[in-house]
This record gives structure tokens, sequence and C-alpha cells, in this order.
């Protein structure tokens, strides 16, 4: 294969950079807006991160080669979803929000890999321009690192499909135009345009801007991050209500999302993952809201709850209200459950994604039909359409690597001290981008990330960035046989 191509690495991280860098005058002029005293520690983050993405661009990627092979998709996967955060630390240290760098890394990959488990125990007690900045990592890196530099360096030809490929690791995104580029823009479109309405609605029914714009980048990208350490309890029921259905909206797949709200339905074609969401989400919240009126709890919060509830956790978005009186055993089981199927493939959710699920199930229908009929010929069909045996093979190494690291995971927690239900609901929750959801406190224990040891904290980070770039590039760079062939 030849060297590796360090220097196209090297360019495209100094880029990615400079972007980070712009996209900090955002908070920067809310926090000049609000006069909140993180002003300098914005203005300094975003020139230190310029610099240093003008180094990378213009003297480590100097004369950078814009070809490169399947092998090296993984490193720049990986250079670039390391980098990003690591520099996203900054405002936090700065500002004083985070004690160490443990915890200002922590909060980083948090919020871009859209997890948002968070060691801020009083968000509501941060400068007004750093919790824009902390919901605004999760926008950025909600549709994808990767999908950014696809979408404006048309220098990487058919490495873009590479980079693509492994930014949909397993899912089989459809495209929306048959050019790449242009097909990744209109991702980011329809992913504009539902933050811009969100953030609209919100305003409308009476929301500060702030917070509203706050809850909007959280909401799509299906982040989580939350201002006040409450939750949403102080929204309205029809904030609560539009936040609900945008949960929904989020975890649906952004290919059939920009033709459904471009009208063109026949495009769609057949979309079994969209019936299958809905009516698993219609079921679960049917499931729930019975559990929670057998338990006691009245007819309105039972309904509205177990609406809020399944969205948030469905889509793994992770957003909370203050728990009704009575909490049934069925309703954590559920939700528990769900943590691991997750959202729909290529959106902004995480889990193992329904398209997956399917797919598995299929498979294991079709083995008990040729266990009667031996010499029956069934093959995997989704939409009508036969599923290669090569990706029914990477869906099962998927979900293996995927149990495999909720199992390892939880291990470890409990080696940092963790009870064995935290230790699994943590692992779980974070490796399906889920995060700071509490429900979860029903099956485990109180899930209070700050006051976990720093090693818990790493591992826990290294969780959240499995799950959020789909774990095989995360393991072929630690493979000898990778290196053997990339040097």
């Amino acid at each position: 294969m030849g060297r590796f191509n360090y220097r196209l690495v090297a360019h495209i991280v100094g880029m990615m950079l400079i972007y980070l860098a712009g996209a900090m005058a955002l908070p920067l002029s809310v926090s000049l807006l609000c006069h909140d005293g993180a002003q300098f520690a914005l203005t300094f983050s975003a020139l230190f991160t310029l610099m240093i993405g003008l180094l990378l661009r213009n003297f480590g990627g100097r004369g950078a080669a814009f070809e490169f092979h399947e092998s090296e998709a993984a490193w720049i996967t990986m250079a670039v979803w390391i980098a990003i955060p690591l520099c996203g630390t900054l405002p936090y240290l700065l500002t004083g929000a985070a004690s160490s760098f443990t915890d200002a890394a922590f909060e980083s990959f948090s919020g871009f890999t859209t997890t948002g488990s968070s060691v801020m125990e009083l968000p509501e007690e941060l400068p007004e321009g750093l919790l824009v900045y902390r919901a605004f990592t999760q926008w950025i890196g909600g549709l994808g690192l990767i999908l950014f530099v696809v979408a404006i360096l048309r220098k990487l030809g058919i490495g873009a499909g590479i980079l693509y490929e492994s930014e949909f690791s397993g899912t089989q995104q459809r495209k929306l135009h048959p050019r790449l580029a242009r097909s990744v823009q209109r991702m980011w479109g329809t992913y504009i345009w539902l933050t811009a309405v969100l953030l609209t609605l919100l305003i409308l029914t009476g929301m500060r801007p702030a917070d509203a714009l706050c809850t909007a980048f959280s909401t799509v990208s299906t982040g989580g991050f939350v201002t006040h350490s409450s939750g949403l309890s102080q929204l309205s029921n029809g904030s609560l209500m539009v936040v609900t259905a945008f949960m929904l909206l989020s975890g649906i797949n952004l290919s059939v999302l920009f033709r459904l709200f471009t009208l063109r339905w026949r495009k769609i074609g057949p979309c079994e993952e969209l019936v299958w969401y809905l009516g698993l989400f219609a079921a679960a919240a049917a499931v729930c809201c019975a559990a929670f009126l057998k338990s006691g709890n009245r007819l309105a919060d039972s309904v509205l709850y177990s609406l809020f509830h399944i969205a948030s956790t469905m889509s793994t978005c992770g957003f909370y209200l203050p728990q009704l009186p009575h909490w049934p055993l069925p309703v954590s089981a559920i939700t528990f459950v769900l943590i691991i199927i997750g959202a729909s493939a290529g959106s902004t959710g995480g889990g193992i994604k329904l398209r997956r699920i399917i797919i598995l199930l299929r498979y294991t229908r079709n083995y008990f039909t040729r266990m009667v009929h031996p010499q029956a010929v069934v093959r995997v069909k989704v939409d009508n359409r036969i599923v290669p045996e090569v990706y029914v093979n990477k869906v099962f190494a998927f979900v293996f690597l995927y149990i495999a690291g909720i199992a390892i995971g939880a291990f470890a927690l409990t080696l940092c001290g963790c009870t064995i239900p935290d230790a699994v609901c943590m692992a779980s929750a974070n490796i399906s981008n889920l995060g700071p959801s509490p429900l979860l406190n029903n099956l485990g224990g109180a899930l209070d990330y700050a006051l976990l040891p720093e090693v818990a904290k790493w591992l826990l980070t290294l969780l959240m960035l499995a799950g959020r770039i789909e774990l095989f590039a995360l393991i072929s760079i630690f493979s000898p046989a990778y290196w053997r062939q990339t040097t």
C-alpha cells in the first residue's frame, strides 16, 4: 500500500480545528451579550485552536496527497474524533468549570460524541456562553465530524466515499444525490432546518432564548445536555410536547426526513425501519403508560411522562424530568432494552440501531426455516432488497463487539468500585451515547458521574468514543495487522 499518508491526516485535522475555532464565535457572541465573564476563556480557546489548526494544515499537511486507502480512513476518523474533543477541553479549563483535565475531557468527549453524560452538577451556575458552547459541541458532533470533512473537502475524490462509509459503519446509509458531497450537504441542510424550526417553537412556547438555543442543539443532535440540574422540569407542557416530537424525529434516518420534508414521498420507497421505529415507540409508550397508571400515578402525568421518556430513550437523547411518585420495574426493564436497541440507522442517535436488529431477526427466522426445510433457499431481505451476506456478517460482528464492550466496560467499572447494577447501567448508557438519564437509577443506583474516580471517567470516555464511531475504526487501529499494512 505504500507509506501511511500522515500529511493528509494532519491537513484534515488542522482544517477541522480551524472550523472549530470559527464555531466558537457563537458562544463567544452570547458571552459578550450576557457579560457572563467567559469572554476571555472563549476568545483564548478560539485563538489557540486556530493557531494549532493552521500549524497542522499549513506545515504538517503541506503538500499532502489527497489519496488514501480504506485502512487509512480508520486512522483519519480516529484522529479527527480525538483531536477535536481534546482541543474542546480549553473553555472548560479556562473558565474553571472543570476542576481537572480529566473532568474537562470527559465533558468535551461527552459533548462531541452526543452522549450527554456530565460532571457539571449545577449547570445553571455556569456562564451562558459556556452553556451554549457545551450544547453546540453536541450539535457539531451530532451529524458527524467526518461528514463535515466530506461536505467541505471535495479534493478527496474516491476517498470521500471511504470516509462516508466509515462514518455510517455497517448501516448502508441512503444517498440523497449521486454526488456524495451534495448528498452530505442535503443532510446538513435537513439538520439545520430541524434545529431552526425547533428553536422557533421553543421560543414561541415561552422559553428563554439562551435556554431554547441550548435545548434545540441538544435535542436535534440527541445529545441531552441540559441547562438546569433538574433536567427539563422548567419547561411548560407545550414545550415538553415540542421537545418530545423533535426527539422522536431526530431518531429517524436523515435521508428519510429529507424526503418527507421535501414532499418526495415516492422516493422513500418501502422503509421497514421507520415502521418498526414508530411501532416500537407506540407500543413501548402504551405499556409504560399502563404501568404508570397501575402504580397509582395520575393519567395526565402517565401519558406525558411515557411519551417523553420513550422518545428520549429510543432516540438516545437522554433528557429527563423529575421522576413520578411511583416508578414500576417494567418501565426500567423497557428502558434498558430500548437503550441497547437505539435509534434508526443514519440518524444522530446511538445504540445498535434498528436496521441491524431487523437483520438479526430476519436471519434468525431464516435459520429456523432452514432447520425445517433444509433445501430451502432463503435470504435476508430488508425493504424488499436482499441484504448481502458480507453485510449480514458485519452486523453479527458489530453486535458481538457491542455486547462485549458493555460487558468488559461494566467489569472494569466494578474494579473501580462501582456496584454491578451501576456498572452495567453506566456502560450501556455511555456506549449507546445516551449518558445522563437518571431514569436508569431505578434499575441501578445513583449515576453521579462527578463522584467517579478518574480511571472510571476515562473508561467511560473510551466507551463514548467507541459507541460514536461504531467500534470498527477504534478496534482496527489497535490491530497489529493494521499497522503492518500501513507502514
